[in-house]
């Protein structure tokens, strides 16, 4: 006859509550006792008075276990409830995983997994329903989760970085700029934008603040030689950045048609500058980077937005625009 030592029975009783039940699954104490027999064989030897006083002891040292006996006389049937995430987290985090595009496909069933291992496993099919997106679109690179380990462990002990930074060219092959020499910089902060991590640094050689996609980096090195603490509005940064292209940063005056308020919203927050320009209009007043990623962005809405200023950027969108036009017009 089989035997299970005490301490191992309490730790599987968690197991079975935990893997096993929620809201909607319980399980009595025979169905318990079943769930020991498919683990250590019919012979295992359980008895309901000790698996009460387990169930007692893990109550007593706050694991939750829910008693539901509707009836005197009836089976009582146990179920543990209370979990760290509630179910639409779990799916909110899956969605999150799924969506990111710097997490390769293979890390994705991983995370995913073990997301799922956060609850039930009744409650766990439940969040095979991800979000549909183009699965193409995935980085393929494994070096990511490295260089954010990485990268986060030096922003930590403030421990300047080398690395190698690079792009793809019409070939698709990775070619390393700089002449594959390596960056050395003070990471300042990791940010989230556009579906991609970008690494905010001081870069020496250029005496400059400059972002980094994360998943062009190589041969990230966090070296000994350390930095003294520098506050740094990372929030600020990004807000004043568009398409996270680098540039000057400058006051500016745009002029948009009033449907375009939420945009504006989502992208500078409720506290941004904005006035009245007629009945139709509002004019946003901002510091923002100039660059050809805040001309991209302003070319997006068409003739529903219009620059005042600098003059500097009035002109630089009219060239644009020059450019454009000329391009559907030519031959």
């Amino acid at each position: 006859m089989t035997r299970v030592d005490n301490k191992e029975r309490v730790l599987r009783l968690m197991g079975i509550l935990s893997e096993e039940t929620d809201e909607d699954h319980e399980l009595s104490l025979d169905d318990i006792i079943n769930r020991f027999k498919q683990m250590f064989g019919p012979e295992v030897k359980l008895n309901k008075n000790s698996l009460k006083d387990d169930l007692e002891h893990l109550i007593r040292n706050n694991f939750d276990v829910t008693i539901n006996q509707e009836k005197e006389g009836l089976p009582k049937y146990y179920s543990h409830q209370y979990r760290l995430f509630e179910l639409y987290e779990l799916r909110m985090l899956i969605d999150a995983v799924v969506s990111a595009k710097f997490i390769s496909k293979k890390e994705t069933r991983q995370l995913t997994g073990k997301i799922k291992r956060l609850t039930s496993l009744h409650q766990g099919k439940k969040l095979h329903n991800e979000i549909q997106i183009d699965s193409s679109i995935k980085s393929e690179s494994p070096y990511i989760r490295l260089a954010i380990h990485d990268i986060h462990e030096a922003i930590a002990e403030r421990r300047m970085i080398t690395f190698q930074y690079g792009r793809y060219d019409v070939k698709k092959q990775f070619n390393l700029s700089h002449e594959g020499k390596l960056y050395k910089v003070k990471p300042y902060a990791l940010a989230w934008a556009n579906d991609f991590y970008y690494l905010i640094a001081y870069y020496f050689e250029a005496d400059e603040i400059r972002h980094y996609r994360v998943d062009r980096l190589r041969n990230v090195e966090p070296l000994s030689e350390t930095f003294p603490y520098q506050p740094f509005d990372v929030s600020k940064y990004v807000q004043s950045t568009f398409h996270m292209f680098a540039g000057d940063e400058e006051w500016i005056k745009v002029s948009f048609q009033n449907h375009l308020i939420n945009v504006i919203i989502d992208k500078f927050g409720k506290d941004v500058d904005i006035q009245r320009d007629g009945e139709d209009h509002f004019i946003l007043t901002t510091k923002a980077r100039v660059s050809s990623g805040l001309v991209n962005w302003i070319l997006n809405f068409g003739s529903q937005a219009r620059v005042i200023s600098p003059p500097s950027l009035v002109e630089t969108v009219k060239t644009e625009v020059s450019k454009l036009h000329s391009l559907y017009h030519s031959g």
